[in-house]
């Protein structure tokens, strides 16, 4: 849906150009465009690396594995329908930790492997269970420690203290798994009261 949504913006703003008489602009900024995104890519790079390797440190120093353990009795709590043995479990809080530090290249494939157990505890459904909507949320508004990324275009980019969103990106995400987490039970409680409603009157 987002790419459609993409496309048509792209669409209308050719057609209105064509019609305003300033394609040529519109050629001339899709180019430069091109470009600043190539030039920015390849100079984040060194950037890049230096912090996941910093990462990549304290994921071998078993420092992902103690977050692991100290947040597991609040997603026992969070995903009470995942026995606490389960794959699906440790997938997550893995998941969860390399969130806390950044590490996307390697929260994602923990995330694909946390989804696919819990489509087999959802008996293979197409429908997306309650741990599922959990997970995705969790996800989408994950808190971080570090955000690897933003710290590296504003030191490509000069800024005087790089690391100076630190600490607003910590309260930021807070709150936001914090609403995340309060949605989703809203809608979780909403939907079983629902249920429930619907089988007494029948």
């Amino acid at each position: 849906m987002v790419h459609i949504i993409w496309v048509g913006m792209a669409a209308v703003g050719i057609v209105y150009a064509m019609f305003n008489g300033t394609i040529e602009e519109v050629n001339k900024v899709i180019f430069e465009s091109a470009n600043d995104a190539v030039f920015l890519t390849i100079s984040l790079i060194s950037i890049l690396v230096f912090w996941l390797g910093l990462m990549r440190i304290a994921e071998e120093a078993g420092l992902l594995i103690k977050l692991a353990e100290l947040f597991k009795p609040i997603f026992k709590r969070l995903f009470p329908d995942i026995p606490p043995d389960h794959p699906a479990m440790g997938y997550i809080l893995s998941n969860f930790s390399a969130n806390i530090f950044g590490l996307g290249n390697a929260a994602t494939p923990l995330g694909i492997k946390a989804m696919n157990e819990l489509k087999k505890l959802n008996n293979d459904q197409d429908d997306a269970s309650r741990s599922m909507i959990t997970l995705l949320a969790l996800n989408t508004s994950s808190v971080t420690l570090i955000p690897t990324t933003i710290i590296a275009i504003r030191m490509q980019y000069d800024s005087i203290g790089p690391t100076d969103i630190v600490i607003s990106t910590i309260f930021a995400t807070i709150i936001s798994t914090i609403g995340a987490i309060l949605i989703d039970r809203y809608f979780y409680y909403r939907r079983k009261g629902r249920l429930e409603y619907d089988t007494s009157i029948e």
